[in-house]
């Protein structure tokens, strides 16, 4: 299996000619890389004009590896090819690598460029990806790729230190500028051709392009910009544009750790591929890094775990419009006066700090006052507020803030407090919120713990992480006020004046909701019902020859049809097709021949079985294969009026030709496929073409790019006009 890894753009804030002198010093051999033993040169060549000159190099690298492996192998150093084309004239320098030794059986293939930073001139930009192929060693192919991952880790973090150390050798010896080549002639202050290499293949196990973005200076702005570049933070502006997400965007190392923390490479490398493969298959707004970065850590930085409950969230919260609930949600009277939770300052790390007093809280009367999904829906709105309190506390406490404290007061917990639909709401929230909120709790302290505690956790802790249960720390009586407590973790200053400090605390106090307040089981199932279906998309199951269809009748042409859909489950395809007549929808008894029996199934086939394509309808958009996972939105420009049919159909996997034997995996996940139902979220829209740009409806396309016009269509009644799927 191939292993692929990224590396952050690191930016040099010096002139790429300065950079190029002092990466020259790193040849023929360097003492800041012990590992690097030597280097010859094997082949060179410089154009006629003196702009681009080549280099292939012999590296030997003394790999830090087990001395037994070094003699099962039978050397005792690896020896890499590197291909270097400097060009003078655009500023950049390309480094190509892979190993010579051991290549039938370990494949390891670099990628390097050093560039000018698309906002300054004066700064240099390095960028990495890399890729490792072990398929055999001896037996030692785990042992192999541990070293390798050691080893790019350690050429990583020490890459930059050492081209500013001969950065300030440079600078010692009084060179301090390099003036740029000139057609004319080549500078004298260059290095010469032979001498200027690019660094040695430090078996750098994968490293990969990341980023660049880092902050956006204006060389006119001279010595003013300089004072900034000194401070070695991102400037604001420059992260304004790192946030907004665009494919373009890469992630700058000074980024990553001024606002996301200090990553490990191989960390780095996850969050960058995660983000990049989104913005390749989430054609909308792709979330912020810290989100990402979230759900890595959930999952241990294991990239197709941390995909799939990613995906899974992101679908959740565009089928619940969870991105507005900030904006939407409006805490009915009774949570206000009755819900005894609330934000409260921060703790001595900066967090912000929720107080939730669970022992003067009605349970009962409130889930019978609201239901259960009104109290999630609260929560999710906390959660939320939490979010945006964790980026602000970052701007202003200078460093990464991505979780929060939560304080949990029990003074008063009883029996009372387990009521069954009570504890069953619990249950229901807390399974919710470690779906699509991981990592989100930085410390949990629960203070005044009385005797019944103990039956209330053992009902949750099973449905709590692992991770987030080692957060937990639980207080019986005062303990908290002795030390090792309160103190520890949050200002003497702040601790609210019902733990005995001297700090207000505007947390409601609770007590019980009049049952004057209560509805019935059937306003409350009402109730709930209309809170989750409030949602602009709709779902649909879709089977093996059973596709799904949607029927959008067209009155004026030069209407514009938009969509917008999430691939949940499976591989689907899909159409857009044209008719003058209207299709009817098939007698429910029909539905059998397909083998769909299953109740309440959203599956609805309208074209005809006996309808011809090219006569009874036409297709008007070209087939569209969607993975499980992606997220795509399109538009189409209608020509004619009648009646237009979207379909999503189940994706059937190529047959095997017979002179082309599959392979067993193949075998297995077509059969896994095919033996599973696809499954579609979606949401369409027709539009007029004079107000296609301002719709709200549409996911704000004049913002996002949700839905872009199509191409226009050829006169050909029957020809297909290509939709331009946003970003």
């Amino acid at each position: 299996m191939v292993q692929k890894y990224q590396s952050p753009v690191r930016v040099y804030k010096h002139p790429f000619e300065l950079v190029m002198a002092a990466y020259e010093r790193r040849f023929p051999t360097c003492h800041l890389i012990p590992m690097f033993v030597n280097s010859d040169v094997v082949n060179e060549e410089t154009s006629e004009d003196g702009a681009t000159h080549r280099i292939e190099r012999r590296c030997a690298l003394d790999v830090d590896a087990p001395r037994l492996l070094k003699r099962i192998a039978g050397v005792d150093y690896v020896y890499f090819i590197q291909k270097n084309t400097l060009n003078r004239k655009e500023r950049t320098l390309h480094i190509e690598s892979h190993n010579e030794t051991f290549s039938n059986r370990v494949v390891v293939h670099e990628t390097c460029c050093y560039s000018v930073h698309p906002e300054n001139e004066g700064w240099t930009c390095f960028e990495q990806t890399a890729s490792l192929d072990i398929k055999s060693f001896f037996g030692f192919e785990s042992t192999v790729e541990k070293i390798a991952m050691k080893q790019y880790a350690s050429s990583i973090n020490k890459g930059k230190e050492i081209i500013e150390f001969y950065l300030r050798e440079l600078e010692s010896e009084g060179v301090i500028h390099i003036p740029r080549w000139t057609c004319s002639s080549v500078s004298s202050a260059l290095p010469a051709p032979s001498s200027l290499s690019a660094s040695p293949p430090e078996l750098q196990h994968p490293s990969a392009p990341a980023v660049s973005a880092s902050q956006p200076a204006d060389a006119k702005d001279g010595a003013s910009q300089e004072a900034k570049q000194d401070s070695g933070a991102p400037q604001a502006d420059s992260l304004v544009e790192i946030l907004a997400g665009t494919p373009e965007d890469k992630l700058d190392a000074d980024y990553i750790k001024r606002y996301l923390g200090d990553l490990t490479p191989l960390q780095e490398s996850c969050l960058i591929r995660l983000r990049k493969w989104l913005q390749e298959t989430h054609k909308g707004k792709i979330p912020k890094d810290e989100h990402i970065l979230r759900f890595l850590r959930a999952r241990d930085f294991n990239m197709d775990k941390a995909r799939e409950i990613l995906c899974q969230s992101l679908t959740w919260r565009k089928q619940h419009q969870v991105d507005y609930l900030l904006e939407t949600w409006s805490p009915p009277q009774v949570l206000q006066d009755y819900y005894t939770g609330g934000w409260h300052h921060h703790d001595r790390d900066g967090r912000p700090l929720y107080i939730l007093r669970l022992g003067h809280m009605d349970t009962k009367g409130l889930v019978r006052a609201l239901g259960e999904e009104s109290l999630l829906r609260h929560v999710l709105s906390i959660n939320e507020e939490g979010l945006r309190r964790c980026e602000e506390n970052t701007k202003v406490f200078g460093r990464p803030i991505s979780c929060w404290t939560c304080l949990v007061d029990l003074e008063g917990l009883n029996m009372r407090h387990l009521w069954r639909p009570g504890v069953k709401a619990l249950l229901r929230i807390i399974e919710v919120v470690e779906a699509n909120y991981p990592e989100t709790l930085g410390r949990l302290l629960i203070l005044r713990a009385p005797r019944v505690f103990p039956v209330l956790w053992t009902l949750v802790s099973p449905f709590i992480d692992e991770n987030t249960r080692k957060k937990f720390l639980i207080y019986a009586g005062n303990d908290y006020q002795g030390p090792g407590g309160l103190v520890d973790y949050i200002d003497k200053e702040i601790i609210p004046d019902f733990l005995g400090g001297e700090c207000m605390c505007e947390v409601p106090e609770g007590g019980l909701v009049p049952k004057s307040m209560y509805r019935t089981p059937e306003e409350l199932e009402n109730e709930d019902v209309r809170l989750w279906t409030e949602t602009i998309y709709q779902s649909a199951s879709i089977f093996k020859g059973a596709p799904h269809e949607l029927v959008i009748e067209i009155i004026d042409a030069a209407s514009v049809i938009t969509w917008d859909f999430d691939v949940c489950k499976g591989d689907i395809v899909f159409n857009i097709y044209h008719s003058k007549r209207a299709p009817q929808p098939p007698r429910k008894d029909a539905l059998g021949a397909h083998g769909i029996t299953s109740p309440g199934v959203n599956n609805v086939q309208l074209i005809d079985k006996s309808w011809t394509l090219g006569q009874d309808y036409s297709m008007v958009e070209s087939p569209l294969t969607c993975k499980e996972g992606e997220s795509v939105q399109g538009s189409h420009i209608t020509r004619w009026p009648g009646f237009y049919i979207l379909q999503w159909k189940f994706h059937n996997m190529p047959a095997c030709s017979a002179t082309n034997l599959p392979r067993v995996d193949d075998v297995l996940a077509t059969l896994q496929v095919s033996s599973h139902k696809c499954k579609v979220m979606f949401y369409t829209e027709v539009l007029g073409s004079e107000d296609f740009r301002g719709s709200m409806t549409s996911l704000e396309s004049s913002h996002s790019g949700f839905s872009q016009l199509s191409a226009a269509t050829t006169s050909s009644n029957h020809s297909q006009c290509s939709s331009m799927i946003s970003r």
